[in-house]
């Protein structure tokens, strides 16, 4: 890792479990392979006392799993850094320049507010739909603004993070992303999506945890009912609830889904604050109007 006092400022957070010990020297080895940045490293032990660290690299340990919006928020607090980088720990960095070239889009541009690169699995090249950041994602080369996230390798503003109180951590896992980058564009901000840096992550299916369907709907519901006018909210649900009728064959995934979205209705959202009609329009004008 170079340093020089003209570079960006980097805080890169990253969460561990301890679960993969093939994977996470592997994504920390590529971190501090970056050059041309200022470089600030957290690895968050969620549940556990982090592992594999490199010597020099500050961790928190945390007593329990607090889920990954809330992990990531831990350590956003003990990096320093213009610009906060979220970093599976089962991903990894391809080159040396990809953190210089992500921090380089956000000091040209004042209004963005975070950058996303193109994820691709490092096996097959395969970048997953629910890996490009906008509707029409069947080719995820095409660049343009965006106006929600890949949570899992993104590069945040600082100051728009923490202007919008960083991710919701209580959300636990899922539509994290999605929370976060509209209160985003509800400051004014913007996003980017640029294909042509890449960083690679195995494709793994969501569905692999027990409680995906749940937590899906929930936040889903949260999600709405958090950020959404009246008229809107109700509209993105019931749009959700039509597509989750129609989409699942699966009894238990279906049941699973209604417990969340029942659940979601009985409440724990956390503070209402929907997004102006002013950011609504701007959402629709970018391609994504959020009602789906």
């Amino acid at each position: 890792m170079n340093t020089g006092a003209s570079r960006p400022s980097v805080g890169a957070v990253v969460l561990t479990m301890n679960d993969r010990p093939e994977e996470f020297p592997r994504a920390m080895a590529s971190l501090f392979a970056q050059q041309s940045i200022e470089l600030d490293v957290v690895v968050v032990g969620n549940g556990c006392t982090p592992e594999q660290v490199p010597a020099g690299v500050h961790t928190v340990e945390l007593a329990e799993n607090v889920g990954i919006p809330e992990g990531r928020n831990i350590g956003a607090q003990s990096v320093k850094g213009d610009y906060l980088f979220f970093f599976d720990n089962d991903a990894h960095l391809p080159g040396p320049d990809v953190l210089a070239r992500l921090a380089a889009e956000l000091q040209q541009d004042a209004g963005l507010a975070y950058v996303q690169p193109r994820i691709s699995d490092p096996d097959t090249g395969v970048t997953l739909r629910r890996w490009v950041p906008r509707l029409r994602a069947a080719d995820p080369c095409r660049p343009g603004t965006v106006t929600v996230m890949a949570e899992g390798v993104v590069m945040i503003r600082r100051t728009a993070f923490d202007a919008a109180g960083g991710w919701p951590g209580h959300f636990f896992l899922f539509h994290e992303g999605i929370d976060l980058a509209w209160r985003l564009w509800d400051l004014g901000g913007t996003g980017r999506y640029l294909p042509d840096i890449v960083v690679h992550h195995p494709a793994t299916d969501p569905a692999r945890h027990s409680r995906f369907y749940r937590l899906n709907a929930r936040n889903r519901v949260w999600l709405a009912r958090r950020n959404l006018p009246l008229v809107l909210e109700l509209l993105n649900l019931t749009t959700f609830v039509i597509l989750t009728l129609w989409r699942f064959r699966d009894r238990p995934a279906l049941k699973a889904s209604i417990d969340g979205f029942r659940e979601g209705l009985r409440g724990g959202y956390g503070e209402r604050s929907p997004m102006s009609w002013r950011t609504v329009t701007r959402l629709t004008r970018a391609g994504r109007p959020p009602i789906s």
